[in-house]
């Protein structure tokens, strides 16, 4: 599902409010069967976000940072081996893995932030913007790991400002001044 409109258009804000980061001041909404007003904990629980500002620690390498999300989403440490090397396989990133992310070019940061949001293997990912500031080949690649999570049989909810990302999207909404 794509969420297309111009910068300021209200995108980040209403996924923000959709992952129980901010609260809405009017209005109601459920995201996976939990209501956005009362129940934000466990929607938390139950999705991926990764926003459109780099969200992970840069002064930590992948696999540090791959740990430290396993720990904050709370699975099972026997999981851990075979979730960090599946994260870094889907990245692509295994022989770079003891570098600091920030050494890290922008498109290689993007996908580690991706799995990062996807170790607890979520029914819904959001991701706001997920392609901003990266060059059109990582873009493309980009897209194919949300198309293969899409097929996986993951709801997808993304935000861009493309149209020719929105046209990778089987369904669409259109949003303008909120």
């Amino acid at each position: 599902f794509g969420f297309l409109g111009p910068n300021g258009a209200g995108k980040s804000t209403t996924i923000r409010m959709l992952c129980g980061i901010i609260t809405p001041t009017s209005g109601k909404g459920h995201v996976a069967g939990h209501d956005i007003l009362t129940e934000s904990e466990e929607i938390k629980l139950s999705i991926g976000y990764m926003s459109q500002k780099f969200s992970l620690y840069e002064d930590l390498t992948p696999f540090e940072n791959i740990r430290f999300y396993l720990g904050i989403y709370d699975v099972p440490e026997e999981k851990w081996p075979e979730r960090i090397d599946w994260v870094l396989e889907m990245a692509r990133l295994k022989d770079v893995g003891d570098r600091t992310t920030r050494e890290l070019p922008q498109g290689w940061r993007q996908r580690l932030a991706l799995g990062a949001a996807i170790l607890h293997e979520p029914q819904i990912l959001f991701l706001d913007e997920p392609t901003s500031g990266v060059d059109p080949i990582s873009r493309r690649n980009f897209w194919d790991l949300i198309r293969a999570l899409a097929h996986q049989g993951v709801t997808i909810f993304v935000t861009t400002h493309y149209m020719d990302e929105a046209e990778y999207c089987d369904r669409l909404a259109l949003i303008y001044q909120g």
